[in-house]
């Protein structure tokens, strides 16, 4: 699985070889980031799930290379702490909740806290230093497990009651320690960013993660053949810069 991380760095190595050919630029920024996550987990088997609600948020750094005809590229790092995870739709075979023996509708929820650093091609087009520009951003991301906590409001979970039990019988999820503590994997989005030369910069952003990993084994023997995430996240970032290209 290693390789789809070499086909991530490669996809920004042309970007900072290209230095030789456009015009140089020395511009590094310092900020701090923050945003919503929305975030599911692909299983195989399936589980029934709709969007786990978290927030993200750190560190940014930015080292601006070059402009090349129009474009600006430049390498963006990040440090973030994110709460992502889970959350199953638990219905029953009429389409409707499924009430257990305390008399409640199930809810089951994974929250699952991670440090996270993606390291990502920042190319823009527009203003450079005084006005909008539009950027996009790729790259490789790994984060590394902190701990999780489970919300449920039922001991065990109705599925053998042919009226009332769960359509989705998949529940191995929700007693299985959470097996692999690195997550890895691809991501890549899109933003519209405002350079002030005094004030700084201010960037709004959507991104996707796809993740390459899974949070479980997923060999023959395992019970799940996939467990790895998918993330919406909306953030806005804050930039200044240290250094400064002087033209």
């Amino acid at each position: 699985m290693r390789h789809y991380l070499y086909i991530a760095f490669l996809l920004i190595l042309p970007f900072s070889a290209s230095a030789q050919i456009g015009e140089h630029r020395n511009t590094f920024s310092v900020g701090a980031n923050a945003g919503y996550v929305l975030s599911d987990v692909g299983f195989e088997p399936t589980v029934s799930q709709g969007y786990h609600g978290g927030l993200t948020g750190g560190f940014t750094i930015r080292y601006t290379c070059e402009k090349y005809f129009n474009t600006i590229a430049a390498i963006q790092g990040e440090i973030n702490y994110a709460s992502i995870g889970w959350k199953q739709e638990i219905k029953n075979r009429q389409d409707g909740p499924v009430i257990n023996s305390n008399g409640n509708a199930e809810k089951y929820s994974r929250t699952i806290n991670y440090i996270q650093i993606p390291v990502l091609a920042h190319l823009a087009w527009g203003k450079e230093d005084q006005g909008f520009n539009f950027f996009v951003n790729l790259g490789p991301q790994v984060g590394f497990y902190l701990g999780d906590t489970v919300d449920k409001n039922y001991d065990e979970p109705n599925i053998n009651d042919e009226q009332t039990g769960r359509s989705n019988t998949v529940i191995a999820q929700e007693t299985m320690d959470i097996e692999k503590k690195v997550d890895y994997g691809i991501a890549f989005g899109g933003g519209l960013e405002y350079a002030h030369r005094r004030l700084g910069r201010f960037e709004l952003e959507g991104r996707y993660y796809y993740g390459l990993g899974n949070l479980y084994g997923n060999s023959k023997r395992d019970y799940f053949g996939k467990s790895n995430f998918g993330n919406i996240i909306i953030k806005a970032t804050y930039l200044f810069d240290l250094v400064k290209t002087k033209k």
